[in-house]
This record gives C-alpha cells, sequence and structure tokens, in this order.
C-alpha cells in the first residue's frame, strides 16, 4: 500500500474516533471532512481494514441512506447492529431508525 493510502486511512481513522456514543456519520461526510468529497468509496476500504485497530469505532460509519452496509466486515450476523443498539442507536431491516436524529456530521479538518 502507498504511504499516501496509509496517511488518509490514518486520517479516516482519526475522525471516526471522534464520533460521539450513540450517534453515526457516514462514508461521504467523512470524506468530505478531510477534503477529498469524492473518496467516500476510499473511506470504505479505510473501515474495512479499521478491524486491526481497537480504538477505531468503526460500527459507527454507515452510508448516506442510514444503512450498514460494513455490517458483512464484522465477525458474526448483526455484531454492527448489536453495537449500536448497545448504544441506542435503533436499527431495522439494517436500517438506522431516525437517521437524522444519529447523524454526526464532521467538522472539515485542515
Amino acid at each position: 500500500m502507498a504511504k499516501d493510502s496509509t496517511d488518509f486511512f490514518e486520517k479516516v481513522y482519526d475522525v471516526v474516533r471522534q464520533i460521539p456514543y450513540g450517534r453515526v456519520s457516514t462514508y461521504g461526510a467523512i470524506a468530505k471532512a478531510l477534503g477529498a468529497a469524492k473518496s467516500a468509496r476510499t473511506v470504505g476500504y479505510a473501515m474495512n481494514a479499521s478491524h486491526a485497530k481497537d480504538d477505531v469505532p468503526a460500527h459507527r460509519v454507515v452510508n448516506r441512506n442510514g444503512v450498514l452496509t460494513g455490517k458483512h466486515h464484522f465477525p458474526g450476523t448483526h455484531v454492527m447492529q448489536q453495537m449500536l443498539e448497545a448504544e441506542g442507536v435503533e436499527v431495522v431491516d439494517d436500517q438506522i431508525v431516525d437517521f437524522d436524529k444519529h447523524l454526526w456530521i464532521p467538522e472539515v479538518q485542515e
């Protein structure tokens, strides 16, 4: 992996670590905060690689519609949902209920 990719992944992890308990953010919002608005997919790649890091709450990152698209990267069938529900986020059919209420938009990084 190129050094630039690793650096971008670390920046993603820094933003994800800021997502408050009981809130979620999106791949696109994180990309936009990093000044790379068209890099939502790369944020997804970073989230997939984040499972080796215990301090990155990857379960708090969902797609722009509040769907748990990353759930397949967690061990077990409903682990991502269970982690969110433990924080008070209701999930039905892999989608966050009252998504706007739980959405956290990170500030643009400088």
